[in-house]
């Protein structure tokens, strides 16, 4: 194992957690530190937040009403990170909630598909993120 290996940070694990979990054009910078790269995790949320606040606050400087403003910030959240937060939501509430039994629950989380809960838990989240 090389030094850079187990160090427990690496300024290159920014741009590894920003390629993981995001769809920006920032490649892995090393792909044996992912897992010890996720000390930066918080950081990239912050740079997605920051980008996000950015698009925004170009969309209210152009003039777009507030309720505009808030769809094109949470958009812009939702095409970077490539929806993961929401689907992980969606898949959350369909298991918590989708049956009766626990073996239904877990053929609920392993079925592709969004179920009624999952719908509910997404228009629930999006309209308290645009409302705020």
């Amino acid at each position: 194992m090389s030094k850079n290996e187990t160090a427990l940070a690496a300024p290159s694990d920014i741009a590894t957690a920003l390629g993981l979990l995001s769809r920006l054009p920032v490649p892995p910078a090393d792909m044996e530190r992912t897992a010890a790269a996720a000390w930066a995790y918080p950081v990239a949320g912050l740079i997605l937040g920051a980008l996000a606040a950015l698009a925004g606050a170009i969309a209210h400087a152009f003039g777009l009403p507030s309720p505009l403003t808030a769809l094109i910030a949470l958009v812009f959240l939702i095409l970077a990170t490539g929806a993961m937060h929401e689907d992980g939501l969606a898949d959350t509430a369909d298991g918590f909630w989708g049956g009766w039994t626990r073996d239904r629950r877990l053929e609920i989380m392993k079925d592709s598909h969004i179920g009624t809960y999952g719908v509910v838990a997404l228009i629930l989240s999006l309209a308290a993120r645009w409302a705020a």
